[in-house]
């Protein structure tokens, strides 16, 4: 099955069985930073972007990729959003092993996109079903808090503004 799709930025064509998993079809593809973690959705380490929202790759069937934008770490991590998040992981005393960076950037990236000025309990509910293999859950919230900061920094954010 050939499948029209746009992956890190550009428009291609991918071909592969209907029902093989996206999580396969972009590691044949190159994309080496999802990695086959649990298989069963939840450890994040298969994380990619599609259509903007974080997903387990290693749980959707190429079939429904269709017109659809996959953004993996490979081409984010040429953003400001990414320097804004290993920043605060960074500061946060975070270590990037790399199995399982997909999973915490991209949770952070959904959190840094989606909530305004987050609270340290609303990051935690947003993190909790991962199991990062190489960084406590506290560290993580904390590493999010900061790259929040840093990011509403870069682009100018005022504390009380609504965006």
């Amino acid at each position: 099955m050939k499948i029209p799709l746009t992956l890190n930025g550009l428009k291609t064509v991918i071909e592969a069985e209907a029902d093989t998993k996206l999580l396969y079809v972009l590691r044949e593809r190159g994309c080496l930073s999802v990695k086959c973690g649990c298989c069963e959705g939840t450890c994040g380490s298969c994380t990619a972007l599609l259509n903007g929202r974080p997903v387990p790759t290693c749980k959707i069937p190429f079939a429904i990729v269709r017109d659809c934008e996959i953004e993996t770490l490979e081409h984010f991590t040429k953003l400001d959003d990414y320097q804004d998040i290993v920043k605060g992981f960074d500061k946060a005393g975070i270590h990037l092993c790399g199995y399982c960076n997909s999973g915490k950037i991209f949770a952070a990236w959904d959190i840094l996109h989606t909530m305004i000025h987050p609270s340290r309990a609303e990051i935690a509910e947003q993190v909790q079903h991962l199991s990062p293999c190489c960084t406590d859950l506290d560290s993580l919230v904390n590493g999010i808090i900061y790259a929040v900061g840093i990011r509403e920094k870069r682009i100018g954010v005022m504390k009380n503004a609504a965006v």
